[in-house]
């Protein structure tokens, strides 16, 4: 996981504790309505909604923007902001300890321009899915959450007593 200067600095004093910051993700479309997810390199927790943290000076669009132009190589547009979400559920530990709390602005956008090429820093594994495969798929737990949130996933049932 590449880390802004800012956040690098934090760290050093700091270290490993939880660190609130704030986020983008963004649920790219393509022209048939699937949706673009992403694996990360380094982590074996499934497939993710692509986006990262909002870098200082920067506004959540702008993030948007260059975090799916940086991991993806693709051009977006048509931004529309979907929700804000934070909570235990987008409680995130890194393999090397890190522990962070995002506070995650999330766009839903489409393609201006581009094929999406995973950028092997970041991203290893790209890939494109329908809504009503979503169910079924190894999600994370941040992406399992946000896509409930969102409505591409069903809540999950509870069961009455």
């Amino acid at each position: 996981m590449a880390i802004s200067s800012h956040l690098a600095r934090l760290r050093s004093m700091i270290g490993h504790e939880l660190i609130l910051l704030p986020a983008v993700s963004v649920l790219v479309l393509d022209e048939q309505a699937r949706l673009l997810l992403v694996r990360h390199a380094g982590q074996r927790d499934g497939w993710a909604v692509p986006g990262g943290a909002v870098e200082v000076g920067e506004s959540p669009a702008q993030a948007a923007v260059r975090e799916i132009r940086e991991e993806t190589g693709l051009q977006i547009n048509r931004l529309r902001l979907r929700d804000t979400l934070g909570g235990p559920d987008y409680e995130v530990t890194y393999p090397n300890g890190d522990r962070v709390a995002y506070v995650t602005t999330v766009y839903e956008a489409g393609i201006s321009a581009g094929t999406p090429v995973p950028d092997q820093e970041e991203i290893t594994e790209l890939d494109w899915f329908a809504p009503v495969h979503l169910p079924e798929l190894d999600l994370n737990p941040f992406t399992r959450a946000l896509l409930r949130a969102t409505g591409y996933l069903p809540a999950p049932e509870t069961s009455r007593a």
